[in-house]
């Protein structure tokens, strides 16, 4: 073997030895936390957050005013907030407020995410709000709620400004931002749940209207971690939780909203596409509210409907589905009879 042939041979049993070495130390860090997965799955996320966002931008009204990144709490750098309102609206006039959460897995999303959309809903009368929060696996659960509350609150203090209607407030969300609307809804009505996570309600009962949930997960102990959705949860939940095994943390076992919800749950209206992972959640937490006797609004599509309608189908405003989506959500909000103050 000549001295040359030797080096190269050295080299490449080093170069495995490394490459080696770091695919131990790679497959550890998966195993040990849940920050690689949650750091890819948010990159996905986000860009698509981002597609979504721009691809309704040609359904969106023009005579909106937009009110950005107001901090709702000074104290935390993830606590802003934006605001849509009709520009048409009169200087002292008041609007029911929509306040949507957005989505992202609880990992991921950014309030931009949802603008064009939150345009689109408050141009039919509302003011709406899109709120940012701290995700997983920065922030652990209950976080979100905590902002939410506090994101609540500001808005009651800026109402005046912000042309809202204190009386008349809907709490709406996709996906894991549906989970924390839902929860929200309940600290409002339930007082033994909210003593239970630890939080005071900023909303009285009557001031919470009724809710707008989109594909969202409520059932948290019946989750799948199976197959790649299963993994994708398993993330979000050891992320959320803090604990790889969530079963075993004791708050986090509150999370399942459907355990604790009564029949002073306010009106609720839940969807989910056909090709959500995520549909047998909406349908159980459906099927909950009407054995208690809540009032609940649902669309919901047959299962062998083609294509598909994927999680977040409400977005995608192109097709029949989304349509029908915001022309039922709006006819919720309508029988709630909710009315502008001038």
């Amino acid at each position: 073997m000549t001295a040359k042939t030797f080096r190269w041979k050295k080299f490449f049993i080093r170069t495995l030895l490394v490459l080696f070495t770091l695919a131990i130390i790679v497959f550890a860090a998966f195993k040990l936390s849940p920050w690689p997965s949650a750091m890819i799955i948010r990159n996905v996320f986000n860009k698509g957050g981002v597609s979504t966002n721009d691809a309704l931008e040609k359904h969106t009204p023009k005579n909106i005013t937009a009110i950005l990144d107001e901090v709702y709490d000074a104290a935390d750098k993830d606590a802003k907030l934006d605001v849509y309102y009709p520009s048409s609206v009169g200087t002292d006039e008041l609007l029911p407020v929509i306040v949507w959460i957005h989505g992202g897995g609880l990992i991921s999303g950014d309030k931009a995410h949802i603008r064009n959309y939150c345009k689109i809903l408050a141009s039919h009368g509302y003011v709406t709000v899109s709120i940012d929060y701290s995700v997983a696996p920065e922030k652990k659960y209950p976080t979100p709620l905590k902002q939410t509350a506090a994101a609540l609150a500001y808005l009651q203090q800026q109402a005046k400004r912000l042309h809202i209607d204190t009386s008349s407030f809907i709490i709406a969300g996709d996906s894991g931002g549906a989970h924390i609307a839902a929860q929200t809804a309940n600290i409002i009505y339930n007082n033994s749940y909210a003593k239970l996570i630890g939080i005071t309600p900023t909303l009285n009962p009557s001031q919470l209207a009724g809710q707008l949930l989109y594909c969202g997960p409520y059932d948290i102990d019946n989750v799948s971690t199976e197959g790649a959705f299963g993994g994708f949860m398993q993330t979000v939940l050891w992320a959320y939780s803090g604990s790889k095994n969530h079963k075993e943390n004791e708050l986090f076992k509150t999370a399942s909203i459907i355990n604790y919800i009564n029949g002073d749950y306010p009106p609720s209206f839940i969807s989910a596409g056909n090709g959500d992972p995520l549909l047998s959640h909406s349908k159980a937490l459906a099927r909950k509210l009407v054995q208690i006797n809540a009032k609940v609004d649902t669309l919901f599509f047959p299962q062998e409907m083609q294509p598909v309608l994927p999680h977040e189908y409400q977005f995608i405003l192109d097709t029949d589905a989304g349509k029908t989506a915001l022309q039922q959500s709006l006819r919720f909000l309508n029988s709630l009879q909710l009315t502008s103050t001038p």
